[in-house]
């Protein structure tokens, strides 16, 4: 199977991956969706509740489904993607996957420096506990590169620059 034309946003909570993906399509003729979107309608609630109510195991459940409806029938689109997204297995068929990168503290910068700061960390579960959050994020940034085309540090940068960049690469 060809691999699709969509370009896939990974990386950890907070880093800007819809901010990116509302920046592409007003550059480009993409579409643009949310991995988390497609699960609070599939589930009609936010994701902080079903990660309260029915566990981190149910939600990448709903993950592996909405990954796998991605591969089937999704194509020509900007997909920006839940934190943890970047574990399904056929996250390379769905599209060229980029990582955008920043530091811990940069993607921390840039959550409280937002507008609706309070509201944005509130909807991150996994961002309640710093230290872990922390721990988390050390986990995952080899894993992020491992499983990237590309890689695009967004830390301080012009959304001009990252949108240039990103679609000079594909």
């Amino acid at each position: 199977m060809n691999k699709k034309n969509n370009i896939i946003l990974i990386g950890f909570m907070g880093v800007g991956k819809g901010t990116v993906a509302r920046a592409l399509v007003n550059s480009s003729s993409y579409f643009a969706i949310d991995t988390d979107d497609l699960i609070e309608s599939i589930e009609s609630t936010t994701v902080k509740k079903i990660f309260s109510i029915k566990g981190e195991a149910h939600f990448r459940a709903l993950e592996k489904r909405c990954a796998l409806w991605l591969e089937n029938n999704v194509d020509n689109t900007i997909i920006s993607t839940g934190g943890g997204f970047f574990k399904q297995e056929n996250i390379s068929r769905i599209g060229k996957i980029i990582y955008l990168e920043s530091s811990f503290d940069g993607i921390l910068n840039r959550i409280n420096n937002s507008e609706n700061a309070k509201a944005k960390l509130k909807k991150r579960p996994l961002l309640q506990d710093l230290d872990e959050a922390k721990k988390l994020y050390n986990q995952r940034i080899e894993d992020y590169k491992k499983v990237s085309d590309i890689t695009v540090n967004v830390e301080n940068k012009d959304m001009k620059d990252i949108v240039k960049e990103i679609l000079g690469n594909i």
